[in-house]
């Protein structure tokens, strides 16, 4: 909102903080209905800032501001600018965030398309692309280059390698996750881990038991309580209290007749 003009009145430089009721005129002049003169603050020499309560339906919090200005041996003073602000408390919108960084993990579903930019540093070029890796003969070349990443246009570069372990590292499935650090026996020792290939087999693989982290990619530190070599607890009962026997037990048979006064049945 910008209004310009020249109000007529009389002016000396520091006077430029009294002229409120020209700042007030320029915006009922524009169509507004300020609120009460907060307070003026002087922009230089010759020019000074009003401020002025907003009451503006969504606008909590905000104000007008009227800058007025002024030169020497001239009896005008003129509105430079008539615009809209945030004050104290506010109600803003928040920052704008592009689309593509606001995508959080778990927002993709079904039929949803998420293309990596091409210059993702998640990602590097590859050398060639055979088109064949899949082919039923386990004897041919073009396995071993599928085993290799040669039959994918793109690899996963030494960044997105570098993110993606410290990211499992530091997740539910790592070495200082609350589940780890109660485990007696570390994954890499379990029968149930699957070391992952590459560069990052000494340090994750996957689990395979179904009662545990299945599917999930952990740490090679990780551990739980369902390891492959944990020992079921013998004995009976539980370890706090013995077994309790209640074949010890007397069962007395009271009378249908029997009163409060009369426990015991007897008349």
């Amino acid at each position: 909102m910008l209004h310009t003009g020249t109000v007529t009145g009389v002016v000396d430089g520091p006077r430029l903080l009294d002229a409120v009721d020209i700042a007030r005129a320029a915006l009922i002049e524009d169509g507004h209905r300020p609120g009460e003169h907060r307070h003026a603050v002087a922009e230089g020499e010759w020019a000074a800032a009003h401020y002025f309560d907003a009451d503006l339906i969504g606008y909590r919090g905000w104000q007008w501001c009227v800058v007025v200005a002024g030169a020497p041996g001239s009896d005008e003073v003129t509105v430079s600018e008539v615009v809209l602000l945030p004050g104290d408390g506010a109600l803003l919108s928040p920052s704008w965030v592009p689309w593509s960084k606001r995508v959080a993990p778990g927002d993709l579903s079904a039929g949803d398309v998420l293309a990596a930019d091409p210059d993702d540093v998640r990602l590097v070029p590859n050398q060639i692309d055979t088109g064949d890796e899949f082919v039923a003969d386990p004897d041919e070349i073009a396995q071993i280059s599928g085993a290799l990443g040669l039959g994918r246009k793109r690899l996963l570069s030494r960044e997105g390698r570098d993110e993606a372990a410290q990211r499992w590292y530091d997740g539910d499935f790592g070495p200082g996750s609350e589940m780890a650090q109660a485990a007696q026996f570390p994954c890499c020792t379990c029968g149930f881990y699957i070391p992952l290939s590459g560069s990052l087999r000494a340090a994750f693989g996957a689990c395979a038991n179904e009662f545990s982290a299945d599917a999930h990619v952990v740490s090679a530190e990780y551990g739980c309580g369902a390891h492959s070599d944990m020992v079921a607890p013998k004995g009976e009962g539980t370890p706090a209290f013995d077994a309790f026997d209640d074949g010890v037990l007397e069962i007395v048979a009271v009378s249908a007749g029997a009163g409060a006064d009369d426990p015991d049945g007897r008349s």
